[in-house]
């Protein structure tokens, strides 16, 4: 029994979005993931840190829920930003159910335990140069979202998963931070990193809490143990 996490693995079973155009890195990922997840137990749980589908809608994203599905252990989702298929929990969980897919929940405005663990999340926010002007009503409605999931923890210890890095070479998520430390997280996993920018990532203590990037290509798309 084991936790683990990955993020981005960016499926398109039934969608045009071949990942190798981005490089070498990204040769053969879907057997690659394959191999990787066909390692782990039917009583690991695997948090995914978005960006989990290319499909823009369920149709299109049921290929690939179906082969996450088929790997062993339970898996938690968190949102990315480009999960377009993403909906509220009722439909997400009825679409789940009446496809057969049994190992898959969300991780988002609610938080799962893992043992002694609370597992919280949600996608975040994080200021690229490209996203002008800054969207503040964005950034406040993650930050409590972050919150309302950390405040389930009931006083266990607390590991966040993130898709967006709160904290970055040049850059930090000040609000976000702030949140993770006032609730005494002792791990955050984060994605989103790809290519060169994955030198940039800050992991490693800060503050209080330990952050790791969990990004599939950072990881060569084997997922990351977190704890037994």
């Amino acid at each position: 029994m084991a936790l683990y996490a990955i993020g981005d693995l960016h499926l398109g079973l039934s969608v045009n979005k071949p990942m190798d155009v981005f490089g070498p890195g990204w040769d053969r990922h879907v057997e690659r993931l394959r191999d990787a997840f066909m390692k782990l137990h039917d009583d690991d749980l695997t948090v995914l840190c978005g960006d989990t589908s290319w499909g823009i809608d369920f149709v299109e994203s049921l290929q690939d829920f179906r082969l996450i599905d088929s790997f062993p252990g339970r898996k938690l989702l968190v949102k990315g930003n480009h999960d377009y298929w993403w909906n509220t929990a009722a439909k997400m969980q009825r679409f789940f159910a009446e496809n057969g897919i049994t190992t898959i929940d969300i991780l988002h405005n609610n938080c799962h335990t893992y043992g002694d663990y609370a597992l919280c999340g949600t996608r975040g926010w994080f200021y690229e140069e490209d996203q002008k002007p800054h969207n503040e009503k964005v950034l406040k409605r993650e930050v409590g979202r972050l919150e309302a999931s950390l405040q389930l923890a009931g006083g266990r210890p607390i590991l966040a998963f993130l898709h967006y890095p709160p904290l970055y070479e040049g850059y930090r998520c000040g609000e976000i931070l702030e949140k993770l430390e006032a609730y005494h997280v002792a791990q955050c996993c984060y994605g989103h990193l790809h290519g060169y920018t994955h030198r940039r990532a800050i992991q490693g203590r800060y503050g209080t809490v330990d952050y790791s990037l969990v990004s599939a290509d950072y990881l060569r798309f084997v997922p990351k143990k977190i704890c037994d």
